[in-house]
């Protein structure tokens, strides 16, 4: 009987729902496989994957990942606004740079460091009206529903459904970040979480 835990650290990204499905469709076959998640920034992640509390970890463009075994998610995130529905901008259907040089802006901590980012805006952060930083996107999705400002994200993230206050709104040109799934070089995976590896390949490539 194949029976264990698998440990998958990951920021916020709609990359995990190919893990999701995997996962599901292996706990036909192995209802004794557990999976253990942990959510966190990408220092957060690594570091917890460094000290064996993690098997896999899932990281967002521009993470250094050369030191480690990866794996590229299909459909990579992309960045857009959240914002109200009733936002001046909603009536937008991409979003501009010159759009979000004055609005106040809510920006994850972690695409501070994102030159993409910064390279699409065509500012500097102390040129920008940052009026808040964020590390979960729920969090400001709050403060986004107070009306404190727009949140800079990435998609799917937040439901946006006919009855959210919310509303996304692609970046154009579009900005895309590309996601990873990585393990240990030097560290031999336990039997489940090697099948698990292993499936996801097999699906992917």
């Amino acid at each position: 009987m194949i029976a264990g835990d698998i440990y998958i650290g990951s920021g916020e990204t709609p990359a995990l729902q190919p893990l999701a499905k995997l996962a599901k469709e292996l706990q036909a076959d192995y209802p004794q496989i557990h999976y253990h998640l942990f959510s966190g920034k990408a220092d957060d992640v690594i570091e917890r994957l460094e000290k064996g509390l993690l098997d896999f970890g899932i990281l967002v463009e521009p993470s250094d990942i050369k030191q480690y075994h990866s794996l590229e998610l299909p459909n990579p995130d992309r960045w857009g606004l959240l914002m109200r529905k009733d936002a001046p901008l909603s009536q937008k259907t991409t979003i501009q740079n010159q759009d979000v040089w004055d609005i106040p802006l809510m920006i994850s901590q972690q695409s501070l460091a994102t030159h993409e980012l910064y390279h699409w805006l065509q500012k500097e952060p102390e040129n920008l009206n940052i009026v808040a930083t964020y590390n979960l996107l729920y969090n400001a999705s709050l403060m986004v529903k107070e009306y404190l400002g727009y949140a800079l994200c990435l998609d799917q993230l937040v439901y946006t459904g006919p009855d959210s206050p919310f509303c996304f709104r692609p970046l154009e040109p579009q900005l895309s970040t590309h996601v990873y799934l990585i393990w240990k070089q030097k560290h031999r995976l336990s039997k489940v979480p090697q099948l698990f590896r292993d499936k996801l390949i097999a699906r992917l490539i």
